[in-house]
Formats: C-alpha cells, sequence, structure tokens
C-alpha cells in the first residue's frame, strides 16, 4: 500500500465513521481517532460484502457505500456501547 492509499484510507475511514456516527441516535462518547478506525474497518468490510455479492467494487458503486456506512453504524455502536468511557478527574 502507497502513502497515498494509507492518506485516502483514513480520509474515506473518517468520512464512513462520522456517517456511522450520525446515523447512530444519540451521543457517542468516542475520540476522533476511534471514529477513524471504525470508519477504516467498516469501509474494508464493506467492500468485501460487495465483493463477495459479485459486484463491482473498482470506482464508486452505491450498494458498496450502503454497506459500508451500515458496517459504520454497527461499529459505532458496539464502541459507543462496549468501550471505556474516560472519567474526569480534578
Amino acid at each position: 500500500m502507497t502513502i497515498g492509499g494509507i492518506f485516502t484510507a483514513i480520509i474515506f475511514g473518517a468520512i464512513i465513521g462520522a456517517l456511522g456516527r450520525l446515523i447512530v441516535p444519540g451521543k457517542q462518547h468516542m475520540a476522533i481517532w476511534l471514529t477513524v478506525v471504525v470508519g477504516i474497518i467498516a469501509a474494508f468490510l464493506g467492500t468485501g460484502v460487495a465483493h463477495l455479492f459479485g459486484l463491482n467494487t473498482r470506482g464508486w458503486n452505491f450498494w458498496e457505500t450502503i454497506f459500508q456506512i451500515a458496517f459504520a453504524v454497527i461499529g459505532v455502536y458496539l464502541v459507543a456501547t462496549f468501550w471505556p468511557r474516560r472519567t474526569e478527574q480534578h
């Protein structure tokens, strides 16, 4: 993977993760970096599922994007539910 590919994965992961956070109701106590990680993982999983269904994964594909956002919603929900919250210390 090239530097450009890594940069693209981070940007696309941030977008997919942010969409996932917008769809999940309520306030999620997640760090930005965790949103990006969830988005990157969701993007890879969504592309894999689209590939399994025989969809064209080159360029933009509607169903591939829907799968990616669906995985992001699931990931954001799971992380927001099970990730330990940071407590404020004075």
